[in-house]
């Protein structure tokens, strides 16, 4: 790189004053970063100066092409089926992944689906397929590809040779406070959506108490940054905005998640704004991937998959395929692990839940054992919250604010008190609020509330 010139610190230097980087620059720095030759300094005042002076959309393109190729790139040409993923900013209870991932198969697209595990207050879809016994959710790229063959979808986590760049610079990031820079959350999960090989990708863009994004602005911003840069990248992309004002679905922990996404495939039992999501997100996607001519047409697609068994049949595949029992769906009883500890979180006082904070039921969560403090640290895959009650749902001596399950009893009285700050208890009626706030890109740039 020295002979061609190229200063690592002129490039810090020119965008720390606000300057724009030639494609060929963030190039050179990115395979400097992949190969060791920037150091973490250099890679962390890199980090900072994009932090406060941004990047310029056809900058941020360069960046996320430039970590997508700083490893292997799968190809799927011989694939007849499009090959779809979703990506979310994450909440808590945001088990979205499981059952859209089956749909989709079940719809005719391929679904090979790169995830994370927990960060912070929100859970980790890797982290709850691993309370699968025998799930590889780290397989070679091989094991990948045959799951997604006769499955239809496979939801493993991003292997060493996938965006290696990208790997090197989060971490960097994540000591240097520079993690909410929306380019670089945009580059970040693009070059790992790019890396899989896609031909469509739709955003669930969290927003509310218990996302990363606690306002709608920034939600929106980035929403239209990943939609924007994936586009300016080759990749079909549309974004919806979602509310985690409260928690998705009725449970939040890593098994208990699992049980209520195969509840929700064989309609043992629906939770309907979960259901929202999920079907608004493949609608999204079964019409980039042309296996449905409008929304209308789409959601009948969902409605069959799911009615004929025919997505939670996907599902068992994929767990068969990865490692897991073969009859999972069945009898999930006999397979998820379960708590030792299960004790009812009554309120206080009785009446009307009027708001939740999200995130203090995560951290309730993480603090039971189900979520991770440091990186190195091990996960109880059994604990977590069940019958989570929602906004403007009633509670008191009959109906608790949620079912912990925790390891011993002491943990349980811990998240008790956590859980009893986190909800508040009015009488009015709570205000309405939806579930799905804007849809950006495709034909409607900004769509508010579609559903």
């Amino acid at each position: 790189m020295t002979a061609t010139g190229f200063l690592p610190q002129e490039v810090i230097r020119r965008k720390r004053d606000g300057g724009r980087l030639a494609t060929e620059e963030v190039s050179a720095f990115v395979a400097g970063i992949t190969d060791g030759s920037i150091t973490e300094g250099q890679a962390a005042a890199f980090a900072m100066a994009v932090f406060f002076r941004g990047l310029e959309r056809e900058e941020c393109v360069a960046l996320t092409r430039a970590m997508m190729a700083s490893g292997r790139v799968l190809d799927w040409s011989g694939e007849e089926r499009p090959v779809l993923d979703k990506h979310s900013t994450g909440g808590v209870g945001d088990k979205v992944s499981l059952p859209l991932a089956a749909i989709l198969a079940a719809c005719g697209a391929a679904v090979p689906m790169i995830s994370g595990r927990g960060l912070g207050h929100t859970g980790g879809t890797l982290d709850k397929l691993d309370s699968i016994p025998g799930y590889q959710s780290q397989p070679d790229i091989e094991t990948f590809r045959r799951a997604v063959a006769e499955a239809g979808c496979a939801i493993i986590g991003q292997t060493a040779d996938l965006a290696p760049a990208d790997k090197r610079l989060y971490a960097i990031r994540d000591v240097t406070a520079t993690v909410e820079s929306i380019p670089l959350i945009t580059a970040s999960i693009l070059s790992k959506k790019l890396a899989a090989g896609l031909q469509g990708l739709v955003m669930d863009v969290k927003v509310g108490s218990g996302a990363f994004m606690a306002e709608m602005d920034d939600a929106r911003a980035l929403a239209e940054s990943i939609v924007a840069v994936a586009e300016g990248a080759g990749l079909k992309t549309r974004a919806l905005i979602t509310d985690m004002d409260q928690v998705l679905g009725r449970s939040a922990g890593n098994a208990l998640e699992v049980r209520e996404s195969l509840d929700y495939l064989t309609g043992t039992a629906r939770d309907p704004r979960l259901h929202e999501v999920v079907v608004a997100l493949a609608a999204e996607l079964l019409q980039i991937g042309g296996l449905a001519a409008d929304a209308a047409a789409a959601e009948a697609a969902v409605a069959d998959a799911l009615d004929s068994g025919a997505a939670a049949e996907r599902f068992q595949r994929m767990v068969a395929s990865l490692g897991g029992p073969g009859d999972l769906i069945e009898a999930p009883a006999r397979h998820l692990p379960e708590a030792p500890c299960q004790v009812a979180a009554f309120p206080e006082t009785a009446g009307r839940v009027a708001a939740v904070d999200v995130r203090a039921v995560g951290l309730a969560v993480l603090s039971l054992g189900g979520g991770r403090r440091r990186a190195d640290e091990a996960i109880d895959h059994s604990v977590g919250l069940t019958e989570i009650a929602g906004l403007g749902e009633d509670v008191g001596p009959e109906r608790p604010l949620a079912l912990i399950h925790a390891a011993t009893p002491s943990d349980s009285e811990a998240a008790l008190a956590r859980l009893r700050d986190a909800f508040r208890i009015g009488t009015a009626p709570a205000p309405g609020r939806p579930t799905i706030h804007q849809r950006i890109g495709g034909q409607s740039a900004a769509h508010t509330n579609p559903h």
